[in-house]
């Protein structure tokens, strides 16, 4: 087995990126440090690119980088069942699209009122940045509005949501000529929804970026303000819209 001491030196310095301030968040010298890494070197082979003022992880670097993560997470599931801590005690993270979370945070706050020792973090991201969190560990949880194909991750339906053409009031679309004519507002996943919506609406059509663009805006409640004003037509999930 390997030591526990020479992955967390690795899993720190792969933080930091310097060895210095790895030895001091350790409360090592740094001959100790790279002692570790020497060690995990002379098993696994070259794990850093060592470079003036920086440290990349080689591709091996990377796998044990991954393994650490999956020993933390080991680590944590066993103190949890060994100790039978309160489930309902500590934080829950979850990034998700907002939409699908403005339905979501007002139950995650009722359930956080019935346990008070529960703490709730919650972001609102487009799928890009779902992914990478969850990826990256920096959340327990996320939803995407793809499942993702990533053999790292586990993913299984959740919800289903609507995704609805919002126009300005009055404007006729009954063609790809009258969309063209009003303009697109766009958002984070504007594009990947739009596609996903026309494509089946205008079927042979040329796609959402042949439309003219007249604005973009990454703040979910202000999405409709410029539709509503005419100044473009978007596309949105249902509980975005309503």
């Amino acid at each position: 087995m390997i030591n526990p001491q020479w992955l967390k030196s690795f899993a720190t310095l792969a933080e930091l990126r310097n060895f210095t301030r790895t030895a001091e968040r350790l409360d090592l010298t740094q001959a100790a440090v790279s002692q570790h890494i020497r060690q995990l070197e002379t098993i696994y082979g070259p794990l850093l690119i060592r470079r003036t003022r920086q440290i990349e992880l080689t591709p091996a670097g990377i796998a044990l980088l991954e393994y650490c993560e999956e020993v933390d997470r080991a680590d944590k599931r066993l103190k949890l069942r060994l100790t039978e801590a309160d489930i309902h005690c500590g934080e829950l993270s979850l990034i998700s699209p907002g939409s699908i979370g403005l339905s979501l945070y007002p139950l995650l706050l009722a359930l956080q009122q019935e346990n008070p020792r529960l703490a709730i973090r919650h972001r609102f991201a487009p799928d890009s940045e779902v992914l990478n969190a969850v990826l990256e560990n920096r959340y327990e949880l996320g939803l995407l509005t793809l499942k993702p194909d990533d053999p790292r991750l586990t993913a299984s339906v959740f919800a289903e949501e609507a995704l609805e053409l919002v126009a300005p009031a009055g404007a006729q679309v009954r063609s790809w000529e009258d969309l063209a004519s009003i303009g697109f507002i766009d958002h984070p996943d504007g594009q990947a929804m739009a596609t996903r919506l026309l494509s089946r609406c205008f079927p042979g059509s040329p796609g959402v970026r042949a439309i003219p663009s007249h604005g973009f805006i990454n703040q979910i409640s202000l999405i409709l303000e410029p539709v509503a004003r005419g100044l473009g037509f978007t596309v949105l999930p249902q509980y975005a819209r309503q």
